[in-house]
């Protein structure tokens, strides 16, 4: 089964964004959450694609209603 890429309305931390992400991918929101704290830790712009995936993914809901 293929899982889509949306912030589910629960599990979320901030916007979501790591709980979607970690749910697409077959993993623990915690661990990917720890993984993006540390990323912040090296330089890139971590923060700048955190945001731009917040406006970008829709709410679990939106996606939901889509495909149904």
């Amino acid at each position: 089964m293929s899982r889509t890429l949306s912030r589910p309305r629960d599990n979320r931390m901030i916007a979501g964004v790591c709980a979607g992400l970690a749910r697409r991918f077959g993993m623990s929101a915690g661990i990917m959450r720890l993984l993006f704290v540390l990323s912040v830790l090296l330089p890139g712009p971590q923060v700048v694609i955190y945001l731009a995936l917040w406006l970008i993914m829709p709410n679990e809901e939106r996606s939901y209603r889509a495909a149904h």
